[in-house]
């Protein structure tokens, strides 16, 4: 995960490629989620729900500008539509005044748009097992200030909110931090994210999920234990596939067998009450790597959900999932020659800038899939997960087998530089314009 960067108004954008003879849509007009106006009542998100196009990104302003610059008037195109097309605004810390402040903006902004905002909250301790995204509150106490903060200054206003990414997902049993390191325990992590859950829901207007991670992470019995424990039956439900690239098939099954999971450990009369570990997964019976198989776990919970019924709703990120996955075999064959080793290590790492990704379905509310409420872009497009190489673990690469001019060829230069894309890829946050160029032209269904 990471946050999001400072934004221009979306004026500059549209400054660029009009001025370039291009026409761009309004915030607001991207796509059909975004053509009624009415808001969500009470916590459920409204099927007519118009969401908030965030100002766009530094990186795309200038990245725009220099594509129309050269005449690339398709790509500046593509990318100023991408800008149009309604996201998350990320808030990542500052002190309880300064998030207050940011979330009093967005909604004035939104305002504007007569349209709802989606807050992405990311500031809990020990963020992102202290690795790319590394940050957070430094304390229980810190952290309540601040969720305090984002909950005041949401006041009355309809807002979907996503409570820290990865929180349950990554616990820190999960990350390999020093025993000095906060928070100590899992305990800890739980009270914090339940914490945040219950005070930002206390909105009669917000719509609070909890993290559900995706479907090639924690296993369906899992995650329905930790959000249990969280107190996802508190809120609206949980969010899938944040910052990640699982296919929509893939995350519809996952996320309504978690509900179903729910929905039989919390029925007092069903004989897996108490017990999650008793649930089905993408696991087992299925085989997570062969969607083939996955049938078999939806027929398990239609033999055995009995009269548990199923009422925890998810929303979706699909900012990136237009081409799902990246199975990096391409780089066993030629003109790579990787070895089934190192694939197997890209493999474990592309959830990492990886190649070959296109933009997703746009956001909506207006689903047709029970229990889906939303298709969102959580993660911003065209922002880089974070310096992905080798020295993070994330990164292979036999250079004896296949190197371009101009690489590096000391291990030290090897060791911080992404092969995938040929550079020493952006921090976590930042503009990664190979990226953003890439998920605008893959982009699945197509802008235009």
């Amino acid at each position: 995960m990471q946050p999001q960067s400072l934004r221009r108004p979306f004026a500059a954008v549209a400054a660029l490629v009009l001025g370039a003879g291009l026409a761009v849509l309004a915030p607001g007009t991207a796509s059909a989620a975004s053509t009624a106006s009415t808001a969500s009542t009470g916590h459920a998100i409204s099927p007519s729900t118009r969401f908030f196009v965030p100002p766009p990104a530094d990186g795309s302003v200038q990245q725009i500008a220099q594509l129309a610059k050269k005449g690339d008037l398709r790509d500046a195109r593509l990318l100023a539509e991408m800008e149009a097309v309604p996201s998350a605004v990320w808030l990542t810390g500052g002190t309880p005044a300064e998030v207050g402040k940011q979330v009093r903006t967005t909604l004035a902004e939104a305002a504007l748009e007569r349209a709802e905002p989606v807050f992405v909250v990311y500031d809990i301790p020990g963020r992102d097992c202290s690795e790319y995204s590394a940050g957070g509150a430094a304390d229980q106490a810190a952290y309540q200030s601040w969720v305090a903060a984002v909950a005041a200054a949401v006041g009355r206003a309809h807002a979907v909110l996503l409570v820290e990414p990865d929180a349950l997902g990554n616990e820190p049993s999960d990350c390999n931090l020093p025993v000095s390191a906060y928070p100590h325990t899992d305990a800890e992590r739980t009270a914090e994210v339940a914490y945040a859950a219950k005070t930002l829901e206390q909105d009669p207007n917000t719509s609070v999920y909890l993290d559900g991670t995706n479907p090639h992470w924690q296993a369906v019995p899992n995650i329905t234990a930790r959000l249990l424990a969280a107190g996802v039956q508190q809120t609206q439900g949980f969010f899938l596939n944040v910052s990640n690239f699982r296919t929509d098939p893939e995350l519809q099954d996952y996320g309504s067998w978690i509900s179903d999971c729910v929905a039989m450990v919390t029925d007092r009369s069903h004989w897996a009450y108490g017990h999650p570990e008793y649930c089905a997964s993408q696991y087992y019976p299925a085989t997570v790597d062969d969607f083939s198989t996955w049938s078999q776990t939806t027929d398990w919970y239609t033999q055995n959900l009995g009269g548990a019924v199923p009422a925890t709703h998810y929303v979706v990120d699909t900012s990136r999932n237009g081409q799902g996955p990246n199975t990096m075999s391409a780089y066993g064959a030629a003109p790579y020659d990787q070895s089934a080793a190192t694939v197997a290590t890209l493999m474990q790492g592309n959830w990492c800038n990886p190649t070959g990704a296109g933009l997703g379905v746009h956001p909506t509310a207006n689903t047709g899939v029970p229990l889906l409420d939303a298709d969102l872009w959580v993660k911003t497009p065209g922002q880089s997960d974070g310096q992905c190489d080798a020295l993070g673990g994330v990164r292979a690469w036999d250079y004896t087998a296949y190197s371009r001019p101009g690489w590096p060829t000391d291990a030290a230069g090897q060791s911080a530089f992404d092969p995938l894309w040929g550079q020493v890829d952006p921090a976590a946050g930042s503009w990664f314009p190979a990226q953003a160029l890439q998920l605008a032209r893959l982009a699945d269904p197509a802008l235009g």
